[in-house]
């Protein structure tokens, strides 16, 4: 039998399909589904790479909802999200040098070099899947962890456009395997979170806060403040398909192509409010003294959005206090006022926090969240998911209503514009095989 044989005899194992069920879910057909998808990954490393013997390591890092604080981490605030059960997946070999070889279906190979003298910024790959492997790296270097060469296969169903952050899944899978092979799996899940975002920000060129990386690097669903330099995450354990209702992920098919400088500048506008205090964000204001003070930043703001500045940062105020009440209604089981104050959520970023549409020719979100109003109103709750301006819309759907809702909102948005998700219960994961 051959290496290769060997592995896939591997991936039947008892234990590696109790893993697989973890992972992903109970669903009916999903054992099968994942399995499938694990065999072919490994058939692909095999055809592509031929290693000659092992190990080689199946790596998966999750996507992330958002399930309450929009656009609130990036000035210090509070979020409610969770790890999801799509992932990002590689089939991963050690090299015996520098060079990392990734094969990502959809994507043209990759090949860099990260040896210590390769590790800074360039501005030509910004933008590109280079620099946010050329960041891990640099941000695993600078902590004092082993790095090395590898050569992976990734397939993904965190899509890109999807909402469920594709880029935060990516950049944690890539900390995860530098770890797994190389560091001893030193990397806690905030580090993994931070070093994460720094590829992101300042690598890849997005200015995006913490949430994404976080939601997937520490796995479950979690409660986050981000007031200080050190988050603070919390676990909240909380089945809400035991309680009979599924989160339904319907992506509208709206691009976020050239959208970065309407995404920029919701925290831009937030710390320019936050400044009229004399604070670099919004976490450092005062509500009240916020609402005193408006005549003051209209009058600072002057010429720059100020209104609009004004409106967003009330949002980012009642979120983060919205945050709090929705995890003391999951702590105590009250899951009506759980849906009340998501449909809260969602009316305040359409009002107030604007992301919903950033040109009136692209209202694809808009039409998405009357829909679900339409269909789950006094049943159910939906939302804006995620950055917004394009992409999907989060909604809480009643196990009766799935199948209907699921129908209806692919008849408008096309096949497969629909993922119902369960909250995986931990962040990446590793199956050695070999």
């Amino acid at each position: 039998m051959n290496f290769y044989a060997t592995m896939q005899r591997q991936l039947q194992n008892t234990d590696v399909m109790q893993r697989l069920q973890t992972l992903y879910g109970t669903r009916e057909g999903m054992l099968v589904e994942q399995h499938t998808r694990y065999t072919r990954l490994l058939k692909r490393h095999e055809d592509l790479i031929s290693a000659e013997n092992g190990p080689i390591y199946m790596i998966s890092a999750p996507g992330r909802t958002e399930i309450a604080g929009n656009h609130t981490d990036h000035n210090r605030g509070k979020v409610l999200a969770a790890a999801v059960n799509l992932d990002t997946l590689a089939a991963v070999s050690p090299r015996s040098d520098s060079i990392v070889n990734i094969h990502s279906e959809g994507y043209p190979a990759l090949s860099i070099s990260i040896a210590p003298d390769q590790l800074e910024p360039r501005k030509e790959e910004e933008g590109t899947t280079a620099a946010l492997v050329r960041g891990v790296a640099h941000g695993m270097h600078k902590e004092g962890l082993a790095i090395g060469g590898f050569d992976a296969v990734v397939t993904s169903d965190v899509r890109s456009g999807s909402g469920l952050s594709s880029s935060a899944a990516f950049e944690v899978l890539i900390c995860a395997i530098f770890d797994e092979l190389y560091a001893g799996n030193k990397l806690d899940a905030k580090k993994r979170a931070i070093i994460s975002q720094y590829a992101e920000n300042v690598y890849f060129g997005k200015p995006s806060g913490l949430m994404d990386q976080m939601a997937s690097s520490v796995g479950g669903m979690c409660f986050i403040d981000f007031q200080d330099a050190d988050p603070q995450v919390t676990a909240i354990p909380y089945d809400f398909a035991k309680m009979g209702y599924q989160l339904v992920v319907v992506n509208t098919g709206g691009s976020h192509d050239d959208l970065t400088p309407a995404y920029a500048a919701i925290p831009q506008e937030m710390k320019a409010v936050a400044q009229c205090f004399g604070q670099p964000d919004l976490r450092s204001v005062l509500p009240e003294r916020f609402m005193r003070k408006l005549p003051m930043i209209r009058e600072e703001l002057k010429g720059q959005n100020a209104d609009r500045a004004i409106l967003r940062a009330a949002h980012y105020f009642a979120e983060n206090n919205r945050v709090t009440h929705l995890v003391q209604t999951l702590q105590q089981n009250d899951l009506p006022e759980f849906l009340r104050l998501i449909i809260e959520s969602g009316r305040s970023s359409f009002e107030y926090l604007q992301n919903i549409f950033a040109t009136a020719d692209r209202q694809e979100l808009a039409l998405a969240l009357m829909l679900s109003q339409q269909r789950l109103e006094g049943q159910g709750a939906w939302r804006v998911h995620g950055g917004g301006f394009a992409g999907t819309t989060l909604n809480f759907v009643p196990n009766a209503m799935l199948d209907l809702f699921v129908k209806e909102m692919e008849a408008v948005f096309g096949q497969h514009s629909c993922n119902v998700l369960a909250i995986r219960p931990e962040g990446p994961a590793a199956i050695r095989l070999g």
